[in-house]
């Protein structure tokens, strides 16, 4: 009979057992189900609500078989239903009456949801070490391209001359935001649930505020019915998480770019590639094309979540089950998209010859030159029509800017003089753009050695 059965006068059928169980997702937590559980039973002992002795041997024998599930000697089942229920009913057929006491004064519901907690919290650490991996090898670019030229971009078309490194600083910030809000949903996530019983606490003197300490929670839940009924924590995570793969998608997107012939900015490492069964030539960027791809499969976890809760009474319905799958597979799927991206960064060749061909074409410096007749007394808009009028010219003969004879110049404006060629390299574009947050040299330069004293 299942621990909940007295009530009913028949078993489940078969294929409600293989509906209801979650057991064969939920298994993952079977650690921090165990320390939860340890916790309590510490607490139901020191509060005299169970004998310390009682308490002293449940604690022990969940640790015991803690160590058995890692080593292999158990086998879950689905009778049980889910990782609570197993490891409870493992421990009464280990210690009798005693394992039976464990239960006293909690539901599934705040067990659970204190399990979701603990376990999500420690997949937050090693997703936290992941980002900071990230952001040291964007850092490490950035410090080895600070004077590589390449085109900026708006709308796919060149814009404006910029460095790489200034580029790759852009996903730094990017990244940056993520590894903030990883940290800003710990605060938000890190209270403790139990005691909230099924939905109304429990008339027995439990002491929260030990178990919480216990666990390392910085508060407990003030409310019952939100303590049980609460998954925002894991929706939060579920959106960390797709803004995380949004950035990589985009980063994915640029590499797919760049290391295409037509673009050629970078060479990908051959341990970061894949060939074509047919097409001896060919040399793939799958690592970034399958980040672009799984990208989808995390925004549709965060959908998935959102579309579970929307229309829940309170407070505990079934359908928050539906929650693990999701968040653990978004879990899965960027803790697997981060290490291997990382990889392909760290190793790719950066073609510094090729970008700096690049910014030379498109007018990337037409900008500057509006800028140098500004500076000269020209107002901005007359300018910018003069500069349109000579990216014209150079569209019909076939030139560039930087081509033009000081005669060709003055047929446009009599402003222009010799230092224009100065004015307009794309070494002055760059540098002259030393604002703080601009592309110049010793802006980047300042920003990467502020951010690497965080690592």
């Amino acid at each position: 009979m299942k621990l909940w059965g007295g009530r009913f006068s028949k078993s489940t059928d078969k294929s409600v057992d293989d509906f209801n169980s979650s057991i064969r997702f939920d298994s993952r937590m079977y650690a921090q189900d165990i320390r939860g559980s340890q916790a309590h039973a510490k607490m139901l002992g020191k509060q005299g609500i169970i004998s310390k002795e009682d308490s002293e041997l449940i604690v022990k024998t969940l640790g015991e078989i803690l160590q058995d599930i890692e080593d292999g000697k158990v086998e879950f089942t689905i009778d049980a239903e889910d990782i609570h229920m197993n490891i409870e009913t493992i421990l009464i057929s280990r210690i009798g009456d005693v394992g039976k006491r464990l239960h006293t004064g909690r539901s599934r519901n705040d067990q659970v949801a204190l399990d979701a907690r603990l376990y999500l919290r420690d997949e937050s650490a090693e997703l936290d070490k992941m980002l900071k991996d990230m952001l040291k090898t964007l850092l490490s670019i950035a410090e080895e391209n600070l004077d590589t030229i390449m085109p900026g971009y708006t709308h796919l078309q060149k814009a404006q001359p910029i460095t790489f490194a200034h580029h790759i600083m852009a996903y730094f910030e990017m990244f940056s935001r993520d590894l903030s809000r990883l940290t800003d949903w710990r605060k938000r996530m890190n209270v403790m649930p139990l005691g909230s019983g099924a939905l109304a606490g429990t008339t027995y003197p439990l002491d929260r505020e030990f178990v919480a300490s216990e666990l390392g929670f910085d508060s407990i839940t003030q409310n019952s019915i939100d303590g049980v009924s609460d998954r925002d924590f894991v929706c939060e995570l579920a959106f960390v998480l797709s803004m995380i793969m949004a950035h990589l998608s985009r980063f994915s997107e640029e590499i797919i770019l760049w290391s295409s012939h037509e673009f050629s900015f970078i060479d990908l490492d051959d341990a970061y590639s894949t060939g074509s069964s047919i097409m001896p030539q060919k040399k793939n960027p799958d690592v970034a094309e399958l980040a672009r791809g799984k990208s989808g499969r995390v925004f549709g976890s965060l959908m998935g979540l959102l579309t579970m809760i929307k229309g829940l009474p309170l407070a505990y319905n079934k359908d928050m089950q539906e929650d693990k799958e999701q968040i653990f597979d978004a879990l899965d799927t960027v803790k697997m998209c981060l290490p291997v991206f990382c990889g392909m960064l760290s190793t790719l060749k950066v073609r510094k010859d090729k970008m700096l061909e690049g910014a030379k074409g498109g007018f990337t410096n037409a900008t500057d030159v509006a800028d140098y007749l500004v500076k000269k007394g020209l107002p901005f808009r007359d300018a910018h029509a003069v500069v349109g009028k000579m990216v014209a010219y150079c569209l019909d003969k076939n030139t560039v800017i930087d081509a033009l004879t000081m005669d060709e110049f003055k047929e446009f404006s009599d402003i222009f003089d010799d230092d224009i060629y100065t004015a307009i390299s794309l070494e002055t574009c760059v540098n002259q753009r030393n604002l703080p947050g601009g592309p110049a040299k010793e802006t980047v330069k300042t920003v990467i050695e502020r951010y690497k004293k965080n690592f």
